[in-house]
């Protein structure tokens, strides 16, 4: 072999040998990326995980009030209409005076619950007024009164005009758990 091809031989075993380091750098440096990478998500797996342990005992706590409480099965106008009747009943009851109802449109949108909705327009005085309220929002019933609009009569300053949106939750017959 003579010397020329001996330096070729040279040149082409350092060029072979820079490009395989080249090549072996990069492939060490995206496994590294990649380490790193899933280090990462792990980290975040295990942070969820521990989170959800933490908030375990609060989470059982509300199971089992909710499965105290869940109301049966009923249907969409059944519920509507006792709604509508027990709000018209303690209103009554508490010397209010209903200018207007509405039954506004179920709210079926939701996977488990839906919500039965009614509208009552009342004027009464601001202590038997809220008593009623507070009758109405019993969370222990699933219902709730979602919107509340106080407004001083104008022909009488001793009493109080109010527009509420009453809710009630309910589990349909048909609904998937």
């Amino acid at each position: 072999m003579s010397s020329n091809e001996k330096r070729l031989l040279a040149i082409l075993g350092i060029g072979g040998f820079i490009l395989i380091n080249i090549l072996g750098f990069v492939k060490i440096k995206q496994f590294r990326a990649q380490l790193v990478a899933d280090e990462a998500k792990a980290r975040s797996e295990y942070n969820m995980a521990k989170l959800a342990l933490e908030m375990r005992d609060q989470v059982a706590g509300e199971m089992d009030w909710l499965s105290q409480y869940e109301p049966k099965p009923q249907e969409e106008q059944d519920v509507q209409s006792a709604l509508q009747q027990l709000v018209e009943r303690e209103a009554t009851s508490r010397g209010l005076t209903i200018k207007s109802q509405k039954l506004l449109p179920t709210d079926t949108n939701q996977k488990h619950y839906h919500r039965a909705k009614v509208e009552f327009k009342v004027s009464g005085t601001e202590e038997n007024l809220y008593k009623w309220i507070g009758r109405l929002q019993i969370p222990s019933e699933f219902r709730a009164v979602t919107k509340i609009r106080l407004v001083p009569e104008t022909s009488d300053d001793t009493r109080i005009e109010a527009v509420l949106t009453i809710e009630q939750w309910f589990v349909a017959p048909t609904s998937n758990i």
